[in-house]
Protein backbone atom coordinates (compact mmCIF):
# COMPACT_ATOMS: atom_id res chain seq x y z
CA UNK A 1 0.00 0.00 0.00
CA UNK A 2 1.39 3.70 -1.57
CA UNK A 3 0.03 5.62 1.64
CA UNK A 4 0.76 9.47 1.96
CA UNK A 5 3.37 10.38 4.88
CA UNK A 6 0.19 11.77 7.08
CA UNK A 7 -2.18 8.93 6.15
CA UNK A 8 -4.30 8.24 9.62
CA UNK A 9 -3.94 4.55 8.82
CA UNK A 10 -1.19 2.59 8.42
CA UNK A 11 -0.26 -1.51 7.52
CA UNK A 12 2.05 -2.77 10.16
CA UNK A 13 5.05 -2.45 7.55
CA UNK A 14 4.87 0.82 7.06
CA UNK A 15 4.24 1.52 11.49
CA UNK A 16 7.44 -0.48 11.58
CA UNK A 17 8.79 1.88 9.46
CA UNK A 18 7.51 4.98 11.01
CA UNK A 19 8.58 4.18 14.67
CA UNK A 20 11.69 2.86 13.46
CA UNK A 21 11.04 -0.51 15.00
CA UNK A 22 11.23 -4.36 13.42
CA UNK A 23 8.26 -5.25 11.71
CA UNK A 24 7.63 -8.62 14.49
CA UNK A 25 7.58 -5.65 17.27
CA UNK A 26 4.17 -4.45 15.38
CA UNK A 27 2.58 -7.77 15.10
CA UNK A 28 3.65 -8.53 19.05
CA UNK A 29 2.19 -4.95 20.40
CA UNK A 30 -0.93 -5.64 18.32
CA UNK A 31 -1.27 -9.78 19.28
CA UNK A 32 -0.93 -7.92 23.39
CA UNK A 33 -3.57 -5.51 23.23
CA UNK A 34 -0.63 -2.03 23.12
CA UNK A 35 -1.65 -1.61 19.35
CA UNK A 36 -4.84 -0.76 18.47
CA UNK A 37 -6.10 -1.83 14.86
CA UNK A 38 -9.25 -0.97 12.82
CA UNK A 39 -10.77 -2.88 10.05
CA UNK A 40 -10.73 -1.12 7.21
CA UNK A 41 -12.47 -3.57 4.61
CA UNK A 42 -10.52 -6.76 4.26
CA UNK A 43 -7.68 -4.93 5.75
CA UNK A 44 -6.53 -4.49 9.41
CA UNK A 45 -4.92 -0.66 9.67
CA UNK A 46 -3.10 0.84 12.21
CA UNK A 47 -4.43 4.34 13.55
CA UNK A 48 -1.45 6.50 13.25
CA UNK A 49 -1.83 8.63 16.06
CA UNK A 50 -2.72 6.19 18.68
CA UNK A 51 0.44 4.22 17.50
CA UNK A 52 2.39 6.89 18.06
CA UNK A 53 1.35 7.41 21.42
CA UNK A 54 1.95 3.89 22.05
CA UNK A 55 5.53 4.70 21.23
CA UNK A 56 5.56 7.98 23.39
CA UNK A 57 6.02 10.12 20.24
CA UNK A 58 3.96 13.45 20.46
CA UNK A 59 1.48 13.57 17.30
Amino acid sequence: MNSSPNSLALTMKEAAKLVGVDYRTIKLGIESGTIPTIQLGPRRMIPRVPLLRAFGVDA
